[in-house]
């Protein structure tokens, strides 16, 4: 499980596993439409939506592709959202993409801005790629916004799973023309 971050922790998060446990404390955020407004999708209901959305995490999990990671506000101790690398491809290219979803009460308070960039940092510091996305619907201001914020600009649209996106990228070279002397 290469692209991993298990065990780490950033200013305010810690980054583990996700587990079995996890599933009703994430079952929020597929009741809540604002969560799948960006995407173009068969719907069914929140919990076969989560149990799908869990499946196909522990089959990355399996297959060495990646995989969220649950994270965790370790001021409250409470599942706040899932933050990870995945094995991605798009337009018949295999690219490395920061994603992220939190549940709706933890938005707008900086945590995918922490989590997406201690992703970035972990997979440039272990090498595990020299180029890294992040797919965004085109409609999403909010997920736009936390990937210029991570040092990423806006390539070019895609199509996605049937979403028209836009793929945000950073390169290794850029981020540490960033970073502080001191980091480098």
């Amino acid at each position: 499980m290469k692209f991993l971050l298990t065990n780490t922790e950033s200013s305010r998060l810690l980054f583990r596993k996700i587990q079995n446990d996890d599933f009703e404390p994430w079952l929020p955020f597929f009741e809540d439409p604002k969560t799948h407004l960006h995407w173009i999708d068969n719907y069914k209901s929140p919990d076969l939506e989560c149990e799908q959305w869990y499946r196909r995490q522990f089959e990355r999990y399996e297959k060495d592709l990646g995989g969220m990671n649950a994270i965790i506000e370790k001021e409250s101790g409470k599942l706040i959202g899932h933050c990870g690398l995945l094995v991605q491809t798009v337009d018949d290219r295999n690219e490395l993409e920061i994603a992220y979803s939190l549940l709706p009460a933890f938005w707008g308070k900086g945590f995918a801005t922490e989590a997406a960039a201690h992703c970035r940092d972990q997979a440039f510091q272990n090498n595990f790629s020299e180029s890294l996305i992040s797919i965004i619907s085109v409609n999403n201001a909010a997920s736009i916004r936390v990937a210029i914020k991570n040092g990423m600009t806006k390539t070019r649209e895609a199509i996605y799973k049937r979403n028209t996106v836009n793929i945000f990228r950073i390169t290794k070279n850029e981020w540490l023309q960033n970073l502080p002397p001191v980091n480098r």
